[in-house]
């Protein structure tokens, strides 16, 4: 495998997806150069700069990186437990779960997350980290996040925790800011970015019960540290009704990202839209979990929609299937409306804005368009190389590459991802990883995708070892007395 340190690549001969505006147009038996991490050229028989690497790109298609908005990178060591879970079950069996967590865990659940969706072509993540027991727990998922090669804004997050958890007892911590909390936040806000400036800093935050001094008083605050991304889990008929609230208060910005939204009144929608907040849904999980029906594709909220995983100790990680759900639930209720209307059923929702919800989309509702969301000369080199003569993409992308990737292709058909000019995968395998020791420092240790698997698995049954001695009914009631 290509080694995965920055140099000059020329991917040539692919279909290249390119964007001008909104509209996706395909260039067949083009050529990418990439030179220091960003697109330098894109044409036809380029030439290639001495010591460059040339990938060959014929049969392939050349598309941007996918940008996931929405997921939790930590939670790798609880796939497998929700399947039959609805949301409250779930936030017992899943999101209190870091309670069991140490930092250790925290890094290696990050890492396989984090390099999973790698796998699945997303090259940016918005991971709202909601697993902050402490300094050290945040620390290490950076670290991990740094080490896999991810571009992701690190949303550091203000979280409800326990203080005991056993089979007789449960203590909720009162202590809403810790101390050590907003001290985290403030050094982690000097040191970013992180990942050789791949991994920048953001803010989750759900803790609406506190005052409200309190909500904007930490917003102005993380404003002034330089945290350019604030994201809420967001479901309509919650209190306090948070756009509403944000604006009320003159905190609702360009900067604020609102989870699932599902259920938004238009007044809410018009809102965000005013004040060029976005959305990220997460259909996989919404649909399952009873949050309610995906809208990314509403017209109210299609100019400020993205797309997330959400969770993928739940679901599938690969972003394509998410996508897809979206696209086909919206096409399917706007196909029973037209039939109850007696009216002839047509497709109103194009493949075209199913991809950009993944692409351009997503790097509008970080504000970071101008660097990543397309392949556009100077923007970074995000790439994600698809191969077409594989079962599911043959034909297909030869007729129409929208429709192969949209509609047909999965996590087996992307061949190679390159994030900020560097090979993470190639060939369909993951390159080595290697590990930062500290938030800016790399040890120079250098791990296998299967020597991670090892310390995954040695993970998972420590924590699940941990909860056996823990009443899920009584942190059922915990979480009910939270909500």
């Amino acid at each position: 495998m290509a080694s995965n340190q920055t140099s000059t690549i020329l991917l040539r001969g692919g279909t290249v997806l390119v964007h001008e505006g909104n509209k996706v147009n395909a260039l067949p038996e083009y050529d990418v150069l990439i030179e220091g991490g960003r697109i330098s050229q894109i044409g036809q028989e380029l030439d290639v700069p001495e010591g460059g690497t040339v990938l060959s790109c014929y049969h392939k298609i050349v598309s941007p990186g996918f940008i996931d908005t929405h997921h939790h990178l930590w939670q790798s060591q609880l796939k497998g437990r929700h399947g039959d879970q609805s949301f409250m079950a779930y936030m017992v069996a899943g999101n209190f779960q870091s309670y069991n967590y140490t930092s250790d865990d925290i890094f290696w659940g990050q890492l396989a997350g984090s390099l999973e969706s790698i796998d699945g072509g997303v090259t940016t993540v918005v991971d709202h980290a909601h697993m902050t027991y402490s300094p050290e727990h945040a620390t290490a998922a950076i670290r991990a996040t740094a080490s896999s090669g991810l571009r992701s804004v690190f949303c550091y997050s203000l979280i409800s925790r326990f203080k005991d958890w056993t089979e007789s007892t449960i203590e909720i911590d009162e202590e809403k800011i810790p101390d050590w909390w907003a001290q985290t936040l403030s050094s982690l806000a000097q040191l970013q970015p992180f990942g050789e400036g791949r991994v920048s800093l953001g803010l989750g935050f759900d803790v609406f019960s506190l005052p409200k001094e309190k909500i904007i008083n930490l917003y102005k605050t993380a404003r002034n540290l330089g945290v350019k991304l604030i994201t809420s889990h967001y479901v309509a008929g919650r209190i306090p009704d948070i756009p509403q609230f944000l604006a009320e208060n003159g905190i609702l910005g360009k900067d604020v990202l609102l989870s699932h939204a599902c259920g938004i009144s238009e007044m809410n929608a018009t809102l965000l839209q005013q004040n060029e907040a976005y959305v990220s849904s997460t259909p996989d999980t919404e649909l399952q979990m009873g949050v309610g029906e995906p809208i990314a594709f509403r017209d109210d909220i299609k100019p400020i929609a993205s797309i997330g995983v959400d969770c993928h100790a739940n679901n599938s990680s690969d972003i394509l299937t998410q996508i897809r759900i979206s696209l086909q639930h919206a096409r399917g209720t706007h196909n029973a409306s037209a039939s109850q209307a007696r009216q002839y059923p047509s497709i109103q929702i194009k493949l075209e804005e199913a991809f950009n919800l993944g692409t351009i989309q997503g790097a509008k509702a970080i504000n970071q368009e101008h660097e990543i969301g397309s392949i556009e000369i100077g923007k970074r080199a995000d790439i994600v190389i698809f191969d077409t003569r594989s079962p599911s993409m043959v034909c297909a992308a030869e007729e129409n590459p929208l429709a192969a990737i949209i509609l047909h292709a999965s996590v087996r058909d992307i061949d190679t991802v390159i994030i900020d000019g560097k090979i993470r995968k190639q060939a369909g395998r993951l390159a080595d990883t290697e590990l930062y020791n500290q938030l800016n420092e790399s040890s120079g240790e250098i791990v296998s995708w299967e020597q991670v698997v090892d310390h995954l698995l040695k993970s998972r049954v420590h924590i699940k070892e941990k909860g056996e001695d823990q009443n899920i009914q009584l942190g059922m009631g915990a979480v009910s007395k939270i909500w």
